[in-house]
């Protein structure tokens, strides 16, 4: 476990989104947010690409930087080709 949570956790913390604002945006308990921030569950793959959207109505650039940061590596490669 843990690569989406660490990408949640950095782009969070770079951006100053809180765990409760992004679980209020996501219309999820607080602690579901806590459990991917802490990399005690992963998210589905459908429910990242729910929180790349909630984070982009918050700041579009803590969405970029999640994905980036989540599935960066994957996109660069697949674009230099």
């Amino acid at each position: 476990m843990g690569k989406a949570g660490k990408s949640l956790r950095q782009a969070l913390e770079t951006y100053g989104i809180s765990q409760n604002k992004l679980a209020v945006t996501l219309k999820v308990d607080r602690s579901v947010v806590f459990h991917w921030f802490h990399e005690n569950r992963d998210p589905s793959a459908e429910t990242v690409v729910q929180i790349a959207e909630a984070l982009h109505s918050l700041n579009p650039d803590a969405a970029a930087e999640f994905i980036r940061l989540y599935v960066g590596d994957f996109l660069k490669s697949d674009q230099e080709d």
